[in-house]
């Protein structure tokens, strides 16, 4: 038994796991607001000003915003349990209490504050961060296209450079490159001489390569989200679809454990299985199965499934910390609802209960003792077998 996965008290995990990532929404907001207002300010000193280069507090002042642009975008990313997004926050947070000691506002105080209460309450959190981010071979070949031709673009401006008027820097070539390639086109940066033929055919070359390569990251890259939110709307069950459906069973987790059991609810009662795996989500809906994509432990998703108004839930993610976690938000969101939760581990099946669970069933122990008594032959475990499932069939959740 790995003693990792023995169970902590459950609510005071999932109270951790919120913290972990509601601190840094806060952060990023606040840091979004700082950089906002020093934007307009011609003196951004703060509390650190005598003892950081003048450089840097310009630099805090116009960068603010966009690091609690990215804090948003880990944040959500954090909700999702991506281990990537644990580590971009935990990199920008330091940054955000620099941020707010350079900058004169009234958001820095509550800023630096924020940030620094954040640290330890993310990094003590960081076992529930474990999902990896999954990008497919025309995603990373979109995002490779990209940087190749950024990296082309301002190579190629530095090395031509006395051919343009305004370029004298490599942020210059860069610069020139981002607004060439999409087509924003300020004007300031143009070939010295018209009739040079050098400096047109390779800004040429830019324009082509850089909406190419912008149209196929956009594409590869935000297609999977647009598409997902497509599922959802025009899926198998359109969310006012659920809403409409009653005295249903709500199944919590997808995997090789759900499978049969997805099965036997089939043929007795309608039922909408919630699960975080969009291609398993995809499968699902071609057999004609009710799907929501989303944690399986997040109120969102057991709302839009009408957990308020199911008659069951059946909680089997193959993880009992999570099983406990999904437990304690469905019944908060449906006090009265019977819950029956499938336990990996022996030892976890009492903490399972704790959480709220009516009913808690380790399939392993139960297959392991058939099949042990079967081997002995100190009883018909066969029959015994057969008339459970039989009795199931027969029964209609009761």
């Amino acid at each position: 038994m790995d003693p990792g996965r023995v169970l902590r008290d459950p609510r005071a995990v999932i109270l951790q796991t919120r913290a972990a990532i509601w601190l840094p929404t806060l952060v990023a907001l606040l840091s979004f607001a700082t950089g906002v207002v020093n934007i307009s300010m011609t003196n951004v000193a703060g509390p650190l000003s005598p003892y950081i280069p003048e450089v840097l507090q310009r630099a805090a002042g116009f960068t603010g915003a966009l690091t609690g642009f990215l804090m948003l975008l880990f944040a959500a990313g954090m909700r999702r349990r991506l281990r990537v997004a644990w580590v971009g926050t935990l990199v920008l947070l330091p940054v955000t209490a620099v941020q707010g000691a350079v900058q004169s506002s009234e958001f820095a105080a509550p800023l630096i504050l924020l940030s620094v209460l954040s640290i330890p309450t993310v990094l003590v959190n960081f076992r529930r961060f474990d999902r990896r981010l999954e990008l497919s071979t025309t995603q990373l070949a979109a995002a490779a296209a990209l940087v190749g031709t950024l990296v082309y673009g301002t190579a190629g401006t530095y090395a031509l450079r006395e051919q343009f008027n305004g370029v004298a820097t490599v942020l210059d070539a860069f610069y020139f490159t981002v607004v060439t390639a999409s087509t924003v086109g300020y004007g300031e940066i143009t070939p010295i001489n018209p009739a040079g033929q050098s400096a047109r055919l390779f800004t040429l070359s830019v324009i082509l390569l850089g909406t190419t390569s912008f149209a196929l990251a956009l594409g590869s890259l935000l297609g999977p989200a647009i598409e997902a939110r497509l599922s959802q709307a025009l899926g198998t069950m359109t969310d006012a679809d659920i809403e409409l459906l009653d005295d249903h069973v709500v199944v919590l987790g997808y995997g090789d454990l759900t499978e049969p059991l997805l099965e036997e609810l089939n043929a007795v009662v309608d039922f909408v299985v919630i699960t975080p795996d969009s291609d398993a989500a995809a499968r699902l809906r071609t057999r004609d199965v009710h799907v929501v994509v989303g944690d399986p432990s997040d109120e969102e998703p057991q709302h839009s499934a009408g957990i308020e108004h199911a008659r069951a839930v059946v909680v089997a993610t193959n993880d009992d910390a999570q099983d406990a976690l999904a437990i304690l938000t469905a019944r908060q969101l449906g006090t009265d609802v019977r819950i029956v939760a499938a336990a990996t581990d022996r030892e976890n099946t009492e903490k399972l209960r704790r959480a709220g669970a009516d009913a808690v069933i380790s399939p392993a122990v139960i297959g392991g003792h058939l099949l042990v008594e079967s081997a002995l032959g100190t009883g018909d475990m066969e029959g015994l077998a057969e008339r459970l499932l039989d009795d199931d069939s027969e029964s209609s959740l009761d």
